[in-house]
């Protein structure tokens, strides 16, 4: 259980800071609110009151959801831990998950706030971590003002100044950038193959490990693709926008090309576009998605291609669309979903 932190000089929080507070963890908010919001987490005689508020918000939302042990073990996981995890799944609340985004917000902003002004050097490079687990999407505010989203089964593992005080992710799976403009410290975000570098921009980064492939997306601004310092793969290239790297594991060969990037990244909206997919990418995005484990019984049927859309549907209501749509069947046993044709 999380004891509230009181002293005789802490004076209620005044209705300033709340407003700041409100608008900064808005769904609607703007940059400049967002700004604003985070700038509490620097100012030090600010820290008790933000403690207290965290407190009292998960107490109002455990009281209302009647799962009060739940958001003690969120509080003390997220406040003890430089290691952190949030997720959004589909049979949260709404007020779970503004209350879990906002205390991931709320104590990395702390954390690295009480760093930063902390004035003494750290050799290393302190690094915090974020997981989407399969069948949930992360969302993340970075203290720099940088906007993450994560896809189901990923990773990232973030540092405010890295170790030539940059800012840097490493990334395993699938993540939306939309980075803070900052030209006197870049953001570099490394994958298993290549890293990319940019310093303010919107951007989509696809680097499973399982995948043969690793794709960048570029929306807006600009992007460096390197290749890693051990590998050597290609010479660096410049992407603008609209335009899509994909480095090809097996090949060890990289194509460049003009693509629609809203169907590469409307996985953050919970929307997932399919244009001419085969069932076995489909298979790996539905288990990713949803969480679930699927199996083929006729390989052949791995090489049918799938048009479509899926943005609400459950996995069952997309298995009868896919049913109806090519000639396959499902059946369900134990935990596991069986695909086969017919």
């Amino acid at each position: 259980m999380p004891i509230r932190i009181t002293t005789k000089q802490t004076l209620k929080m005044s209705s300033n800071l709340k407003n700041i507070l409100q608008r900064g963890r808005s769904v609607d908010a703007d940059e400049t609110q967002k700004q604003d919001y985070l700038s509490l987490f620097h100012q030090s005689e600010l820290e008790f009151d933000l403690k207290n508020q965290l407190l009292e918000e998960l107490e109002q939302s455990t009281q209302a959801t009647e799962n009060k042990e739940y958001f003690d073990e969120q509080f003390e996981k997220i406040w003890s831990n430089r290691e952190f995890k949030i997720s959004v799944e589909p049979k949260r609340t709404r007020i779970q998950t503004q209350i879990l985004r906002w205390a991931a917000i709320l104590v990395i902003g702390l954390i690295l706030g009480s760093y930063l002004n902390s004035g003494k050097k750290n050799p290393s490079p302190v690094y915090y971590t974020s997981v989407a687990p399969k069948g949930s999407i992360s969302e993340m505010l970075l203290p720099d003002g940088s906007h993450i989203f994560l896809n189901s089964g990923s990773t990232i593992k973030y540092s405010v100044d890295g170790l030539d005080g940059i800012r840097e992710v490493f990334l395993t799976g699938e993540a939306w950038f939309q980075v803070a403009k900052m030209k006197e410290k870049p953001f570099v975000v490394h994958t298993c193959e290549y890293d990319v570098k940019v310093t303010g921009t919107i951007f989509n980064v696809k680097a499973y490990k399982e995948d043969k492939e690793v794709i960048t997306t570029l929306e807006e601004g600009g992007v460096q693709v390197k290749s890693s310092t051990d590998l050597h793969h290609f010479e660096e290239k410049i992407l603008i926008p609209g335009e899509q790297l994909v480095y090809n594991k097996e090949q060890k060969n990289i194509q460049v090309s003009t693509v629609k990037t809203k169907l590469y990244t409307s996985w953050k909206e919970n929307k997932l576009v399919f244009v001419n997919m085969s069932l076995k990418d489909l298979k790996t995005l539905l288990e990713r998605k949803y969480g679930v484990e699927i199996q083929i019984a006729d390989p052949s049927i791995l090489d049918y291609h799938y048009d479509g859309i899926i943005k609400n549907e459950t996995i069952l209501e997309v298995l009868n669309l896919l049913k109806h749509t090519l000639p396959i069947d499902y059946e369900i046993v134990g935990q596991n979903i069986i695909i086969k044709k017919i």
